[in-house]
């Protein structure tokens, strides 16, 4: 019998299957897919070295630099361009604008009257009652409409794939809401937070050969067995408690398993025996999201892509969400003469409906050559789709996540870590990994 099981080979299995070996328990990894990794993948082609899904990793904390420490790393590392700490956000003049005050007071971006809206902010008033609140109602409240349309939004759905009118602000950003909670103000929290003894700053940083060097390395140091083509079709607990996973005709068995998978993947194997906590997951949404990674001769563009890139708020009417200058913000991404882009089309209020990729391509290219001044056709394009990309911690999320949890009180030995919990980017799943390893040992 196996000490434990992960169900999922992406980040978050990978992860818990490797902090749990640093603290000596060895677990079994299932993967349906042929490879590890989710949809953390890298591609080399014809010069252009590109990622299909995350491009990037923040450096901040002990527990990433600790893990990349421990899987020998640091050599494969490479910052991003200092450039990156600028980013565009396309103005109702279809300009680029950078962001930062120049822009926030100078009138590029934002009205006299969103200016002053956005000074007052101090003097708003601080919610007193306990009602869940959006983070486009908490945004218009503190901070005005226009920033609402102009930032937060263009920043949410570039991001998130997301609509700020659904989000939870408590589920998404939390941080947020605390800096009202305690100074009453978010411009009074930011300089009393500059007053603290200043932590080491955060990096962003990626691996030569591109952000799968990440999952393929952790795979390589793994010592329990990792079973790739390996779909799980289903789970039955026994008498004892423990759990049997059945995969075609094999079969492995464990007191604990850790479901490393998408919401609804989750639910799947849970509906037979547990029909109200498949539902509770089933209900969390994931959007479509199709990434297009284009190169051109850079004699061909215009702008000169000095920043990290560009997010278009939805109420310019444009489909792409947003873009990134792949080939500034990383080195060694293009050929000496050509640059590489990656753009994003869909998530939730875009849906995709089935379009086809040379339909997506026409729309993203139609939509950024005038933006960024581009010539004719790409000399290299891909597009990858995520049918299902991003969880969305929607209004109800938070409490949705303590039905989840105290469902899953009464079932012994189940386990979840996946991104539709304590966060989404790449460095909350990994330090969510982390937690759940050391909560596995300590209830051994």
């Amino acid at each position: 019998m196996d000490a434990v099981i992960i169900i999922g080979g992406g980040l978050s299995g990978l992860a818990s299957a490797y902090f749990l070996q640093q603290q000596g328990v060895s677990a079994r990894l299932l993967e349906a897919e042929p490879f590890i990794g989710g949809n953390i993948q890298s591609r080399q082609e014809a010069g252009f070295l590109r990622d299909l899904g995350p491009n990037s990793l923040m450096l901040k904390g002990q527990v990433v630099p600790d893990l990349l420490q421990s899987l020998h790393l640091e050599a494969e590392l490479v910052e991003a361009n200092a450039l990156a700490k600028r980013r565009y956000i396309l103005n109702r003049h279809r300009q680029l604008a950078p962001l930062g005050p120049g822009v926030l007071f100078g009138g590029k971006l934002l009205s006299l009257q969103g200016r002053l809206r956005l000074l007052s902010e101090p003097f708003r008033y601080r919610k007193q009652d306990t009602e869940e609140e959006s983070i486009a109602d908490f945004v218009r409240r503190r901070l005005g409409p226009e920033v609402l349309t102009w930032l937060v939004d263009p920043f949410v759905s570039g991001v998130f794939a997301g609509d700020p009118e659904r989000l939870a602000l408590a589920a998404t950003f939390p941080r947020l809401l605390r800096m009202e909670q305690e100074h009453g103000s978010l411009l009074r929290a930011a300089l009393a937070a500059r007053k603290k003894t200043p932590q080491s700053k955060a990096c962003l940083v990626s691996f030569r050969q591109g952000l799968q060097t990440l999952p393929l390395r952790m795979a390589e140091q793994l010592q329990g067995p990792i079973h790739c083509h390996t779909p799980v079709d289903r789970l039955e607990q026994h008498t004892d408690g423990s759990w049997e996973v059945y995969s075609a005709q094999q079969s492995w068995r464990s007191a604990k398993i850790i479901l490393a998978l998408p919401a609804k993947k989750a639910a799947d194997l849970l509906v037979l025996r547990h029909s109200d906590l498949a539902k509770e997951l089933a209900a969390i949404s994931y959007p479509a999201v199709s990434t297009l990674s284009l190169g051109f001769p850079r004699s061909k563009v215009q702008h000169a892509l000095n920043g990290f890139g560009l997010l278009i708020p939805r109420i310019m009417g444009l489909q792409t969400l947003g873009v990134l200058f792949s080939s500034t913000l990383f080195p060694d991404r293009a050929p000496l003469d050509q640059v590489l882009l990656t753009a994003f089309i869909g998530g939730s209020q875009n849906p995709l409906d089935g379009r086809s990729d040379s339909d997506l391509l026409q729309t993203v290219l139609d939509e950024i050559r005038p933006i960024l001044g581009i010539e004719g056709e790409p000399s290299f394009s891909r597009c990858q789709n995520w049918p299902e990309a991003i969880p969305q911690y929607e209004l109800g999320h938070l409490a949705r996540l303590e039905r989840i949890s105290q469902m899953k009180q009464q079932i012994s030995g189940l386990y979840f870590r996946a991104n539709w919990r304590d966060g989404i980017a790449l460095g909350d799943c990994l330090e969510a990994a982390q937690q759940l390893s050391q909560q596995i040992i300590h209830q051994a």
